[in-house]
């Protein structure tokens, strides 16, 4: 009987074990089920073994975030010598010696702004992506080549940056035109088009063969931010899809997109931020990432107004095409010397290329940049 006894209270005690694993376990998988995580450079879904030790969950190192900031900054520097003069105690002779001194240049970066919450991916990444719609040639690598070739194209350029810059881990990305601005009024008069559902979920589909970001981009036409961001929330509750805008196709003077540039206000931009925001709190995401592009001053109005927020991620974009001298000075005029958070830089296949330009800009180059872009694009 005494051993009858041992037997029952040891089934006890492992049934109770049992439970607890299983009620431990169905907890976190109901958690992070949707969670996405930082691997060698790349977001993908996190399996659930790897769930215990998810980095994105984790709070900012802000000596990391500072150290990480200082170094995309780039500040120049430059050798000074000084003469300093001395009279030797006890005598009117006057000693003479030179000091060599490295200083630094006077720069506004890195900015100094609010922490993101944890998961954030800048700036310890930087983002490599490629831009387009699928039903246009004309508007970037996504429509212009097969899929696969496409992939294939992406992981090239990310493998250059990986070279290039060994220190920063790199994660590709597609960069989907959702809302494309149009050449007529539409019925609504908004001379602007929503892509159908099946081409966001493509991209996103595509995205995950190489474990990417997806950039939703708005060209708002004659709509306004406020009415189609919104349109796309049930994308941006994915924790891998992000939002971008595009200044140059909104047209608050009621003029028709492409016969002048647009423009956005920093309140725009505030609004869609704080939009996001809520998104990331409510569905208890990772800081969303928000591009803005820009090549023009009146492209983006009242920059200072705009505030970086811990769930939301800015990056001003320099949207610009031409030879690379022109690209350099519009991204030191409108990017570098209005500065918000992070910052990004657009490279096009083709009109790059354009006479009198010489090549495209090289990853090296542009790494030679104060401050160094956090975001790549490729049209």
């Amino acid at each position: 009987m005494r051993y009858f006894f041992r037997w029952v209270v040891f089934f006890i005690i492992a049934g109770i074990g049992v439970l607890f694993v299983l009620f431990y376990g169905a907890i976190h998988a109901n958690i992070f089920s949707g969670i996405y995580i930082i691997s060698g450079g790349a977001v993908g879904q996190a399996p659930k073994k790897e769930v215990a030790s998810l980095a994105t969950l984790t709070p900012v190192d802000t000596i990391a975030y500072n150290a990480k900031l200082l170094q995309l900054a780039n500040i120049p520097t430059r050798t000074i010598t000084v003469v300093v003069t001395s009279t030797i105690p006890g005598t009117s002779t006057i000693a003479r010696s030179k000091i060599t001194k490295i200083v630094s240049s006077t720069s506004p970066w890195p900015v100094k702004t609010t922490y993101p919450d944890a998961g954030a991916l800048l700036p310890q990444n930087r983002i490599v992506a490629y831009y387009g719609n699928f039903y246009s040639t004309q508007m970037g690598v996504l429509g212009e080549y097969p899929p696969d070739q496409m992939i294939s194209m992406l992981q090239a350029a990310v493998a250059q940056w990986t070279a290039a810059d060994p220190t920063t881990p790199v994660i590709p990305a597609l960069d989907y035109i959702a809302v494309t601005a149009q050449n007529s009024a539409g019925a609504d008069g908004k001379y602007r088009a929503r892509m159908p559902a099946s081409q966001i979920e493509k991209t996103i589909s595509l995205a995950q063969k190489v474990n990417g970001l997806v950039f939703l981009d708005v060209q708002v036409g004659l709509s306004n931010v406020q009415t189609e961001i919104p349109l796309l929330a049930q994308y941006l509750k994915l924790p891998n899809v992000e939002l971008s805008l595009d200044p140059e196709f909104s047209m608050k003077d009621g003029a028709a997109p492409g016969k002048e540039i647009g423009t956005l206000d920093a309140s725009d931009i505030n609004f869609v931020a704080h939009y996001l925001a809520n998104i990331v709190n409510e569905n208890t995401l990772p800081p969303k990432i928000l591009v803005v592009h820009r090549f023009t001053e009146d492209m983006v109005t009242n920059y200072k107004e705009i505030v970086p927020l811990p769930q939301v991620e800015m990056v001003m974009d320099m949207d610009g095409w031409g030879e690379p001298a022109k690209k350099i000075n519009t991204y030191e005029q409108f990017i570098a010397a209005e500065p918000v958070q992070f910052t990004g830089f657009k490279l096009f296949y083709t009109n790059d290329l354009h006479p009198p330009s010489t090549g495209m800009l090289t990853p090296q180059q542009i790494l030679k940049l104060s401050p160094q872009p956090s975001y790549i694009q490729y049209q």
